[in-house]
């Protein structure tokens, strides 16, 4: 599995945290095990490190909700970043993606996940799993 080794880390647009009202967000779509790992490491880190995550039904893919603008840098192998250009997913108690559920809900979690510390979760995410993959 492949990581990012970027000098210059893409850095949030803007704040991590949502503005207020009705705010808009880009997705970041991972394979579901190196995102469960990524959950795992930002949740054993800063309380607010991770935000809203959506999983598919066929639990294949997990989608990290982050500040709008973000695809506009985000370059990390083996995962996607969904552009918005403003018309981005809103957070909403209901799933916004048909076919997808809430692994960690907006209520839970009311911050967009900072893309810099999403970069290094996935990072590490990747390393564990190619590490426990080796052992076998």
């Amino acid at each position: 599995m492949e990581t990012s080794q970027s000098n210059e880390p893409c850095t949030s647009p803007s704040s991590s945290a949502f503005p207020a009202g009705d705010p808009a967000c880009d997705l970041v779509t991972v394979p579901a095990r190196q995102g469960l790992e990524a959950v795992d490491i930002l949740r054993r880190g800063a309380a607010d490190a991770v935000g809203p995550v959506l999983h598919d039904d066929g639990c294949d893919t997990l989608g990290f909700l982050v500040p709008a603008g973000t695809a506009a840098c985000w370059d990390v192998p083996g995962s996607t970043c969904t552009e918005t250009d403003g018309r981005g997913l809103r957070l909403t108690p209901m799933p916004p993606v048909e076919g997808s559920d809430w692994l960690l809900p907006p209520g839970e979690a009311d911050l967009a996940t900072d893309p810099v510390v999403l970069r290094r979760a996935l990072g590490e995410a990747a390393r564990l799993i190619e590490a426990a993959d080796s052992c076998r």
